[in-house]
């Protein structure tokens, strides 16, 4: 899981799709490298930043120039507003990432950047939606879709549509997979953000306010100094959450359009639909409570005596769909396992209670795996040997071993006593 996050910098923020002004929360100092820290933890392959700076002649008022700062000269704490030495108007988007690389045969460091200037950071993975090579990395492949989409702004002209161009909100919507995406457009001057429908992969924001000016979008939050939390925030560990809120699920886009406010660009933030009708469904799906009557309960009696009902078999074929999936598209690393003994190499684990849902998973794995892979089973108990979860994942593995003599599993446990605080990045 890959950590992202957006510092953007002496941009005016008006929206319409924002229900109520943000409230008002005291300003905080922390620095890039607050933020680089706090995400290193979720990326730990690589981290990078990059900058763009975009710039608007004061004489030109509807010019915007964009360029990158060199690397290393991306400073420490958050960059300065108003007007440079050359009498124009800045704004500098300040991008960080942060990965864990599960796919692609060649390591990469996010940020990532393309020839013509676009910028993307990336947590998520993709499962389907888009045709996507087993050995080709997800960020890497949605940078190069990104960049065909059209960029005549957020809804797509007919030019565009006889040309076949798809839209940003198009690309996304299409994504079959957990995902939180910042991305920057630069032939529109658009800012791209948001996360999938279902808010699977986190993604924090800070809205700007009258006290503080500056938008920010991270995975994670970085602890802030003791001085600047309350008695009750530090005692529990906790990072200032009243200066954050989780990004509502949906694609953002933020129009930077070269108007000048007080000193500032202007940016206009829109909220998109999704454009998968099926997706649509989804999101607004029901549940109902329906109470069965007795002959429906007779009718139910009769068809399992003979055979599993329908639905049982095709929600068990969705679930091996799935995890066959996500077991054979991932080539990480290549040279270095190539470089490993195939029998000391273990690919996958399970987080393992014994419980239906994780022994379900190991049963499916089994199918799924290449026999010569060991499966180890992760199972985190409190209260030594007698703990509940412990008991059951000993009888869940006994289990296992039955109907699947011939795989290797290895019950990986950690025992706790006591009280323990858990922080989870």
């Amino acid at each position: 899981m890959c950590g992202i996050a957006l510092i953007v910098s002496a941009i005016r923020i008006t929206s319409s799709s924002l229900t109520s002004p943000p409230p008002a929360t005291e300003k905080l100092s922390f620095s890039v490298d607050d933020v680089k820290e706090a995400l290193r933890r979720r990326g730990p392959d690589s981290l990078g930043v990059k900058k763009v700076s975009l710039q608007r002649s004061v004489l030109g008022r509807n010019h915007i120039s964009s360029s990158f700062i060199a690397a290393g000269d991306e400073g420490h704490g958050f960059c300065s507003q108003g007007n440079d030495d050359n009498g124009e108007c800045t704004a500098q988007l300040h991008f960080i990432g942060a990965t864990l690389q599960l796919r692609g045969s060649n390591p990469l460091v996010q940020p990532l950047v393309d020839a013509s200037g676009n910028v993307l950071v990336y947590n998520g993975e993709i499962f389907g939606g888009l045709d996507i090579a087993s050995d080709c990395n997800d960020a890497e492949f949605l940078l190069q879709t990104l960049g065909r989409c059209c960029s005549c702004g957020y809804c797509a002209t007919a030019q565009c549509a006889r040309s076949g161009k798809s839209t940003v909100p198009d690309v996304l919507s299409t994504i079959k997979g957990p995902w939180a995406i910042i991305y920057w457009q630069d032939s529109s001057r658009t800012l791209w953000f948001g996360r999938d429908a279902f808010g699977r992969r986190s993604l924090l924001v800070h809205w700007p306010t009258q006290d503080d000016s500056t938008f920010l979008l991270s995975s994670v939050s970085p602890i802030f100094p003791t001085e600047q939390t309350s008695e009750y925030e530090t005692h529990n560990g906790l990072s200032c959450p009243s200066y954050w809120e989780e990004l509502p699920c949906g694609i953002y886009s933020l129009d930077v359009d070269g108007s000048k406010s007080n000193g500032h660009m202007a940016g206009e933030l829109k909220l998109h639909e999704y454009t998968n009708s099926m997706l649509k469904e989804l999101i607004k799906w029901e549940r109902t409570s329906i109470e069965p009557n007795s002959e429906d309960l007779q009718i139910y009696k009769c068809s399992t005596q003979s055979t599993i009902p329908v639905p049982a078999h095709v929600l068990l074929n969705a679930l091996h769909e799935s995890v066959l999936r996500r077991t054979s598209m991932y080539t990480i690393y290549q040279a270095a396992i190539s470089s490993t003994k195939e029998e000391n190499f273990v690919p996958v684990a399970i987080l393992f209670s014994g419980g239906l849902d994780s022994m379900i998973l190991a049963a499916l794995l089994d199918q799924c795996l290449d026999q010569s892979y060991q499966i180890d089973l992760l199972n985190v108990s409190f209260d030594g040997q007698f703990a509940p979860d412990r008991i059951s994942a000993k009888a869940g593995l006994k289990e296992l071993k039955r109907v699947a003599p011939s795989r290797r599993y290895a019950m990986v446990t950690e025992v706790f006593h006591g009280p323990v605080l858990l922080s989870v990045f």
